[in-house]
């Protein structure tokens, strides 16, 4: 594993808002993709009071080379997690845990798709139910192009969909080495196009902002980065983030080279240039839901200005 340079770090989760969460989540047995994924940014987003739960369970049906989360399938699903999960929700404001902003996520479940889009749909209508004023994204997987699936996402009315397309089309199937010598493809289940065309699907209903991210020292070119993001714009995507990938261990797709905070400035300017894409987060540190409440203030800011680049 490459040693890390000086400005990949984060701070030590701390703060009364991260430890009452921290309690109420785990009372709740509620998952968070900030644990399971081991995000380096838990501490600063829960302090800021912005959630990323992980629903469907935390094993999943794929194998992407960059993730810590479990492989497996034909788990049952929980009908029931909606309900529990806006319960948690309520403990937390009861309990005057700081949450404003809620992002769902959730492994791939394959085998069961069309179940998986309900407990989404439904998830986000038992938050939006409770009244709370608080901003509801979702983080999806592409439920294998079954735009049935979307469309029960999008009559559940979140306020941003955000699909990650990962990295650049090259490397979806490209396998690579690992620490420990073994050869990983970055996301080996997943199809670039069809992960565009989801994007394409959600940004023709205005009502919702749609989003994705990229990582990058995966062993990209830089041409092929703002490759990716011309793809984003192409199809509508308004908010971008662009973040440095990191070997959870060496199990995993090793790095390939990590990105300067000048690269990373260069590659913000580029985005917010391109005629969709109103709002760049790009940094080391950054994750698909970080910074995610200003991100959407941002955009939507920009949006009702009438903000065309």
């Amino acid at each position: 594993m490459m040693r890390k340079p000086a400005w990949i770090k984060s701070e030590i989760p701390t703060g009364s808002n991260f430890n009452d969460l921290k309690s109420i989540v785990s009372k709740n047995k509620l998952n968070t993709v900030c644990v399971e994924a081991k995000c380096p940014n838990i501490g600063e987003c829960w302090s800021l009071g912005t959630l990323t739960f992980m629903i469907l369970g935390d094993t999943c049906s794929r194998s992407c080379g960059f993730c810590a989360v479990k492989t497996g399938r034909d788990l049952n699903i929980d009908y029931l997690e909606p309900k529990r999960l806006a319960r948690g929700i309520l403990d937390l404001k009861d309990n005057n845990a700081l949450i404003n902003h809620i992002v769902l996520t959730s492994v791939n479940r394959d085998d069961k798709n069309h179940e998986s889009a309900k407990i989404f749909a439904n998830s986000i209508k038992e938050i939006k139910n409770l009244d709370l004023n608080i901003k509801v994204e979702v983080l999806i997987p592409d439920f294998l192009g079954d735009e049935e699936c979307y469309k029960l996402i999008l009559d559940s009315q979140p306020d941003v969909v955000n699909h990650n397309i990962e990295t650049i089309n090259r490397l979806y199937r490209f396998k690579q080495n690992t620490g420990t010598g073994i050869k990983r493809a970055v996301r080996p289940q997943a199809i670039y196009s069809r992960s565009l065309s989801l994007l394409r699907f959600f940004s023709e209903e205005k009502s919702i902002v749609t989003k994705s991210g990229i990582m990058i020292g995966l062993g990209e070119t830089k041409d092929e980065i703002f490759e990716c993001i011309n793809d984003l714009n192409s199809v509508g995507c308004q908010i971008i983030t662009v973040g440095q990938y990191l070997q959870p261990s060496k199990d995993f797709i090793n790095v390939s080279k990590f990105y300067t905070p000048k690269e990373f400035e260069e590659i913000k300017k580029y985005s917010e240039q391109k005629t969709n894409i109103i709002s760049a987060e790009c940094g080391p540190m950054v994750r698909s839901s970080y910074h995610a409440e200003a991100q959407l203030k941002n955009a939507k800011s920009n949006l009702e200005k009438g903000v065309i680049n």
